[in-house]
C-alpha cells in the first residue's frame, strides 16, 4: 500500500465520520476547528483507523493530534513499526 493511497483512505474515514467531503479535507486540515471532530468523534476515527489498518493508537496520542496531516503522520509511523 501507497502512502498515497494510505492518505486517501485516512481522508475518506474521516469525511465518513466529520460529514464533510474528501474535497474539503487536506493534511493541513483542523480537526477541530475545520470539521468538527470533538472528543468523541476523536474517538471514533480511532477505533476506525486501528480496525482498519490493525495498529494501536496510544490513548496519550489522541489529544495531540490537531491536523488531518498528523494522523497521517501518525498512522505511516505505526504501520511502519509493525
Amino acid at each position: 500500500m501507497t502512502d498515497e493511497n494510505i492518505e486517501k483512505e485516512i481522508i475518506s474515514i474521516i469525511s465518513d465520520i466529520s460529514g464533510f467531503d474528501t474535497e474539503e479535507i487536506a493534511p493541513e486540515t483542523n480537526l477541530p476547528d475545520d470539521l468538527e471532530i470533538d472528543s468523541i468523534k476523536a474517538i471514533e476515527l480511532t477505533v476506525a483507523l486501528e480496525k482498519r489498518y490493525k495498529i494501536s493508537i496510544r490513548d496519550s496520542d489522541i489529544p495531540e493530534i490537531n491536523t488531518v496531516g498528523q494522523i497521517i503522520d501518525l498512522t505511516k509511523r505505526l504501520l511502519s513499526q509493525g
